[in-house]
């Protein structure tokens, strides 16, 4: 399984919606990742560029990528940022990875 976190924005349409027919979207959002074989791990909303995060964890890539693309293919998104999580252990994997890749410099 893997990590995902998405920045989202909501369009002023679907705002209008919230405020008029307040509900617990990460309740939806759970059960959308649940179509996928994933689980919702925490869903918040917040100030700034965005208006809410929700960090996920599903199988693949594909799976994250089908879940964003039904969100907004609904038309209620102006905006999604994702990106894609590694834990601290997976990171160390990676950096020791890294480490034994001979890497060529590009001539100066």
């Amino acid at each position: 399984m893997s990590l995902y976190m998405s920045q989202f924005s909501y369009k002023p349409e679907a705002m209008a919606n919230m405020i008029n027919n307040p509900e617990p979207r990460n309740s939806a959002v759970q059960k959308h990742l649940e179509q996928v074989g994933g689980k919702l791990i925490s869903f918040y909303y917040t100030f700034g560029d965005y208006d809410g995060i929700c960090i996920y964890e599903v199988p693949d890539g594909v799976d994250a990528y089908s879940t964003l693309a039904a969100n907004w293919a609904i038309g209620f998104l102006s905006k999604v940022k994702t990106t894609r999580i590694f834990s601290a252990e997976e990171g160390i994997e990676a950096f020791k990875k890294a480490g034994q890749i001979e890497i060529t410099p590009p001539k100066g």
